[in-house]
């Protein structure tokens, strides 16, 4: 019973480390940019980087994907409910990683712009 349990949270750390790639962004500016963009990029991608919520949202959904997918697996003929666990853990973990990291790429860009930056994407 370990081996499962240790395997679907191997799943949900690995997720919710990728989760913060949004806050690594470095967007692209129409001009040239200002003496002060670097030191406003580094603040405003540990700004984003420091949002947790996002991650315990991916957990949660990492979880909630390893109890469907457990029943839907449970459910089939062959009875696989580990399988379902698990695949259900990755969809939902990556689903919600990626939401994570378009959030705090979102983060990053409006921070830019609210320093005066004429950010474009």
């Amino acid at each position: 019973m370990k081996r499962p349990t240790l395997t679907a949270f191997s799943i949900v750390i690995m997720v919710s480390a990728c989760a913060d790639s949004g806050a690594n962004y470095t967007p692209i500016l129409d001009g040239v940019p200002t003496a002060a963009f670097q030191a406003d990029v580094t603040d405003c991608q540990a700004l984003a980087r420091n949002q947790r919520q996002f991650d315990q949202d991916t957990i949660g959904a990492a979880v909630l994907g390893a109890g469907a997918g457990a029943i839907l697996g449970d459910l089939d003929e062959d009875g696989d409910a580990l399988g379902g666990a698990v695949a259900g853990a990755l969809a939902g973990g990556i689903s919600s990683a990626v939401e994570a990291s378009d959030r705090r790429q979102a983060i990053v860009i409006e921070c830019l712009r609210g320093r005066g930056h004429r950010v474009v994407g």
